[in-house]
């Protein structure tokens, strides 16, 4: 027998849990102000995040999806991107679309029950909140094909849980971005668990990276609580995309230091030990002693930034919670020129109980 292809994964890390250089920092982390703009934005992103979950919690939200941990993937995803490139999120990339333009205030409307949420006033070309597993990967592909017809230098960024792996829209898209060569950088965000589910009951694959081998593209790892590395390894597979290059996976590795939504108590099934362990190599605290180390950090700023990110916070939930609701027929608007009969009852009943108490 004689081989006939080898494979193998790489696995980028520059900066380790404690805010040490073990590779060469590229041109942007020796930026002080491109450091602290990306610390920053990781610090808003966590502030936010945590009085989401306390707004549903006291009835004002609904279900949320937490995003504690993720705040490296997602900044260092969103600053390598391009303004003109197209993000499909799936349901917690709050920093991502934060770094691109999305206000705190849309977030919270959409998560609050109201599709106007969705309807960014930037950037207008992202794609909506995807509850739908893996779907948007598709809505991804779909994009970067017709920017390769139209000759635009765009590309497309498709985020994916590691559970959103195992469904078949995902291979579907990644074939599809391989034979055609398209703009598209497939990020998948492996977080340790899909809800209750384990990676090792998913799959028998070593990586998650590797599943890009089937699709003829290169695949690689990168540590997800380090932004230096999320944004270099994005950054590059971007501009090779960009030129011509064809797709790529990348297989961001970080922990989900929260429950899987607001619906969910992780308590039941993940074992305490392995959170505490992962709370000593979460992003947030890797990046300040960086930074600290640097110089260019301090207490004062620290608090400083503190009190900035919640007085931002609490104007955009003041701003949320005085948006007047839709009324019910918004339900049906948009779906037929004319709507159907079953749905003018559906319209017509919902009506009825809106004009009750408590209605709206």
């Amino acid at each position: 027998m004689t081989t006939v292809a080898d494979f193998s994964i790489g696995y980028v890390r520059i900066l380790d849990p404690n805010g040490e250089l073990q590779a060469e920092a590229p041109a942007f982390a020796r930026d002080p102000e491109e450091l602290l703009r990306m610390y920053r934005m990781m610090t808003l992103a966590r502030a936010f995040d945590a009085k989401a979950v306390n707004l549903q919690r006291t009835g004002q939200l609904g279900t949320y999806a937490p995003c504690l941990g993720h705040e490296a993937t997602h900044v260092g995803v969103g600053a390598a991107m391009r303004a003109e490139d197209v993000l499909a999120p799936v349901y917690r990339e709050i920093g991502t679309q934060m770094w691109r333009g999305v206000t705190m205030r849309e977030i919270l409307v959409y998560w609050g029950g109201d599709e106007r949420g969705n309807d960014f006033a930037v950037p207008r070309g992202d794609f909506a909140w995807c509850v739908p597993i893996a779907t948007q990967t598709l809505h991804a592909a779909g994009a970067a094909m017709a920017f390769k017809i139209k000759r635009e230098p765009r590309c497309a960024v498709a985020y994916i849980g590691d559970g959103g792996t195992s469904e078949g829209a995902f291979y579907e898209a990644m074939n599809l971005a391989g034979a055609r060569a398209l703009p598209v950088v497939f990020v998948v965000v492996n977080n340790g668990w899909a809800i209750s589910v384990p990676v090792a009951a998913q799959t028998a694959a070593k990586t998650l990276a590797q599943k890009a081998i089937a699709a003829g593209i290169p695949g690689i790892q990168v540590d997800g609580n380090d932004v230096l590395a999320v944004r270099e390894v994005v950054g590059r597979a971007l501009e090779a995309a960009r030129g011509g290059a064809g797709p790529c996976l990348i297989e961001a590795l970080t922990y989900r230091l929260s429950d899987h939504t607001t619906a969910d108590d992780a308590s039941r099934y993940r074992p305490p030990g392995e959170v505490r362990e992962a709370w000593l190599l979460e992003p947030l605290l890797r990046l300040r002693r960086h930074v600290e180390k640097a110089g260019i950090w301090d207490e004062e700023r620290e608090r400083e930034l503190g009190l900035d990110c919640a007085r931002r916070i609490d104007s955009a939930v003041a701003d949320y919670l005085a948006t007047p609701p839709q009324n019910t027929d918004a339900m049906f608007d948009h779906l037929y020129a004319r709507l159907p009969r079953h749905l003018i009852e559906q319209r017509d009943t919902a009506r009825r109980f809106a004009t009750k108490p408590g209605g709206h």
